[in-house]
């Protein structure tokens, strides 16, 4: 797929400069016009009663996605509790799926089927021929 190689040859990983870009570019790659235009929105406010505030998912695509992007090499299972707030609070119309990236690896999780771990993992350089993720297909 061009976009891995796209992300290869352009991006480091650093999550605070290229996270918009990335996800947008990941948004044309599968036919979207971008992230705007498929409805989807950047920096997503997250009303949280136990912090007191407001936090951010960096993508909100209700009811079908919330994706939390890390840096580059971040181990994605420390940031399971974070994604997983996130999607507890985004109500009305939470979405089906969260997925952790880092640039590197997608961690799918549906959490109406399963809690503690992801329901699929898929690497960007496999995201080609995976591009539609086993979660479907898992009971």
């Amino acid at each position: 797929m061009a976009f891995a190689q796209w992300r290869h040859q352009h991006l480091i990983g650093d999550e605070k400069g290229e996270a918009q870009t990335f996800l947008d570019r990941l948004f044309r790659a599968f036919g979207h016009g971008g992230i705007q235009e498929a409805g989807a929105t950047l920096e997503a406010r997250i009303k949280s009663e136990d912090r007191k505030g407001t936090a951010f998912a960096d993508l909100m695509w209700k009811p079908r996605v919330l994706i939390e992007m890390k840096r580059e090499g971040v181990d994605l299972r420390r940031h399971y509790r974070q994604a997983f707030d996130y999607w507890v609070q985004a109500v009305p119309d939470r979405p089906r799926y969260v997925v952790l990236c880092n640039f590197d690896e997608f961690w799918v999780y549906d959490f109406d089927k399963q809690l503690d771990e992801p329901v699929d993992r898929v690497s960007i350089d496999d995201l080609a021929q995976r591009w539609e993720s086993r979660v479907e297909t898992r009971a």
